[in-house]
């Protein structure tokens, strides 16, 4: 089970920057990006398991020291790109951690297998009728 959001908190490290999303004048001045930092290998909310996958999975997107970084600058309010960073962050967790269901094998019961070769028979008598009639 993978923590919420709220509970990384004292894990992350933010950073902000100039933005070069929209803003106009505002963006010159103004540091609305914003860059989050989580340091997996460090992490005491998950499980030794849950950190190796994360390793694996998104070894293109760690830094040399091992961080993974990611960054939001869509709007022009540095709360608002805070949040947002939280949320990708959140969801590209849940997403690498999920694992599908395995599949089972299954065959077709006993009452489909009759009802499919009654309509082949059908079928096949329909077309054994065509043809040349004797007068």
């Amino acid at each position: 089970m993978l923590p919420a959001a709220a509970d990384f908190l004292p894990e992350l490290q933010f950073q902000t920057s100039r933005s070069s999303g929209p803003g106009g004048q505002n963006v010159n001045k103004v540091e609305s990006r914003v860059e989050l930092r989580f340091r997996i290998a460090d992490s005491q909310l998950l499980s030794d398991e849950q950190k190796q996958t994360l390793l694996e999975k998104l070894a293109s997107r760690l830094t040399q020291e091992g961080e993974l970084l990611v960054t939001a600058q869509e709007d022009r309010s540095q709360l608002r790109n805070r949040e947002t960073a939280l949320l990708k962050f959140h969801q590209l967790l849940v997403k690498t951690l999920h694992r599908p269901k395995t599949r089972r094998p299954t065959k077709p019961g006993k009452g489909a297998v009759r009802k499919r070769l009654e309509s082949k028979k059908k079928h096949g008598d329909k077309k054994v009728n065509r043809g040349r009639v004797d007068f």
